[in-house]
């Protein structure tokens, strides 16, 4: 059974950065993709980034491109954030998740890509 757990979540000012990071186990890294989630206070889980099983494919959302950098360590099966020019409008509960799917570009991801989780880490930006 595969397991997420992220860490690297903390409370940061406007303009600063963070990075998160996702440990992965109990499966083989290389045969999923993966993923940054985030959802902030009454609002529905948002994508974020994804990087596909090569650990060279990735994807942004509009909204942090240009900000955010995903990569992965497979000596390590980890998978970091890179959150450069925090805005307060990221914050939010961030999830990393692990899928078998891979969308191009186009054609959103969604939740259902993605069949496993971890449980969040709290990045609050301070304005």
């Amino acid at each position: 059974q595969v397991q997420l757990a992220e860490s690297g979540g903390e409370l940061v000012q406007a303009g600063g950065s963070l990075r998160l990071s996702c440990v992965f186990a109990g499966g083989t890294f290389s045969h999923y993709a993966m993923a940054w989630f985030r959802q902030a206070p009454g609002k529905g889980r948002e994508f974020v980034s994804a990087i596909k099983w090569d650990h060279n494919t990735s994807r942004y959302s509009d909204s942090v491109k240009g900000r955010f950098t995903i990569s992965t360590d497979t000596a390590k099966t980890t998978m970091y954030l890179q959150m450069n020019d925090l805005k307060f409008e990221d914050t939010a509960v961030y999830y990393c998740a692990a899928g078998i799917a891979w969308r191009d570009v186009g054609n959103d991801f969604l939740l259902d890509d993605f069949g496993f989780w971890g449980q969040g880490t709290q990045v609050t930006v301070s304005s």
